[in-house]
């Protein structure tokens, strides 16, 4: 599914990126929300939130980004904190544009899909990261 929507976008993922990783997921993710926001009618409510979805959904991936380099335990923990708010907060704005109907459905259908996928990816890595600080890895 990931790489229909990575070709379906034609899309060039840096090489530093595994493919299925979370960080191209999260790349190709923000990508279609990009897009997304690009399609969006110019009336000042589209444009509000359309710029809020763009918002979120770049901020995760930069985030994410971040917590590859983090200092500590804590700071990857932290930084992982930050990427599952803006991902929830994404999902929320994407959640308005689907109910005030902005944009087909069939396409917000694909992204909530995605969103809630990287939203439990994201918990369950904050969750291991903080399993193994309790043991002691």
């Amino acid at each position: 599914m990931l790489e229909a929507r990575t070709q379906k976008l034609e899309l060039r993922i840096p090489e530093t990126l595994k493919p299925g990783s979370i960080g191209e997921r999260l790349l190709v993710f923000a990508t279609s929300c990009v897009r997304l926001t690009d399609r969006l009618s110019r009336t000042p409510s589209a444009r509000h939130i359309g710029g809020q979805v763009m918002r979120s959904a770049t901020s995760a991936g930069a985030n994410y980004q971040e917590a590859r380099g983090a200092e500590s335990r804590a700071d990857f923990v932290h930084k992982l904190q930050v990427v599952l708010k803006e991902l929830r907060e994404t999902q929320y704005w994407l959640m308005l544009v689907q109910c005030a109907g902005l944009a087909p459905s069939s396409t917000l259908k694909q992204m909530l899909a995605e969103v809630d996928e990287l939203i439990r990816m994201v918990v369950k890595s904050i969750l291991t990261a903080k399993s193994n600080a309790k043991r002691g890895e």
